[in-house]
């Protein structure tokens, strides 16, 4: 694989840890040029200082934001020459809770880095990848989330974005291959990233239990598969949704059983549950009730 995208330039989003971070060192053992974007600058130059090789370089990008994005692209032509030919779009975040307790705010940031932050990666990185007759031979690879096919109780935002992700890709897909850019999206399942480490270990046991291989996945294990995507050995794989999951199809299911009048005590204050003092008012939408039923 290093004879294929050895000298090729890279660009992958959150990139300061987890699967992002892993991609940037994989890239960069079978000899591409990284960059390394993030949030967070310093994960970034810690991503890049890890690195074999030399040239690579870290760059603070927020990408829901569309001058940020431009910003970036603009930055790396004017260092290498250059657009990036391979892009992983792997930033995202995650704000948890039951579809009926989410904010707004809470909603829309995860749709904004997940979901818009991919497609202003992708819009930005084709863009210069044709003004500079560079599309041939090219690959986005977006990272999604089995999440994203199969649903997931107090995640109702992060799957919509990630199956959005999806969605995009297949079109994505069909608009770029003319000019020769493959567009990919991989679903990993149960990572060991910084986003599964604060799962309470009852929940892992449970996420465990639903899969075959009876582990956690590594972020190797997902930025091999990246890196074959990017590479030539894949030059005939376009829109595909590569399940990275350990075999897990189908969801991990917490059944709960909730009183149809709880629904109507939600936003209920202190003061109104205490009119009615033989109605039940634990919040049947804590996590602790989840935990608790695990």
């Amino acid at each position: 694989m290093s004879s294929l995208i050895a000298g090729k330039l890279a660009l992958v989003t959150g990139a300061g840890s987890g699967i992002g971070r892993e991609v940037c060192r994989v890239f960069a053992r079978e000899g591409a040029k990284v960059v390394a974007t993030d949030l967070n600058i310093k994960t970034a130059m810690e991503t890049t200082a890890t690195l074999e090789g030399k040239g690579h370089v870290a760059l603070n990008v927020e990408v829901s934001d569309r001058k940020s994005v431009e910003a970036a692209f603009e930055q790396v032509l004017k260092q290498f020459s250059k657009p990036p030919t391979i892009i992983v779009n792997s930033a995202g975040i995650t704000r948890d809770n039951f579809l009926v307790k989410l904010s707004d705010s809470n909603f829309g940031d995860v749709i904004d880095v997940n979901l818009k932050g991919t497609f202003l990666v992708m819009q930005t990185a084709v863009k210069a990848m044709i003004a500079a007759n560079a599309t041939e031979n090219s690959s986005i690879i977006n990272i999604s989330s089995i999440i994203g096919k199969l649903g997931n109780i107090g995640q109702s935002n992060y799957s919509a974005s990630k199956a959005g992700v999806i969605a995009m890709t297949r079109s994505a897909c069909m608009e770029f291959g003319q000019f020769g850019i493959r567009v990919n999206v991989v679903l990993p399942g149960f990572i060991d990233t910084p986003i599964t480490t604060t799962v309470p270990d009852k929940v892992k046991e449970l996420f465990i239990k639903n899969v075959p291989l009876r582990r956690i996945g590594k972020p190797q294990e997902v930025a091999e598969v990246i890196a074959f995507l990017a590479s030539d050995k894949s030059s005939y794989i376009n829109g595909a949704s590569i399940e990275v999951t350990g075999g897990r199809l189908r969801p991990t299911i917490i059944f709960i059983i909730i009183p149809r009048e709880h629904f109507r005590t939600i936003g209920r204050t202190t003061s109104d549950s205490a009119d009615s003092p033989s109605r039940d008012t634990v919040d049947p939408w804590s996590s602790s009730r989840i935990e608790g039923l695990i």
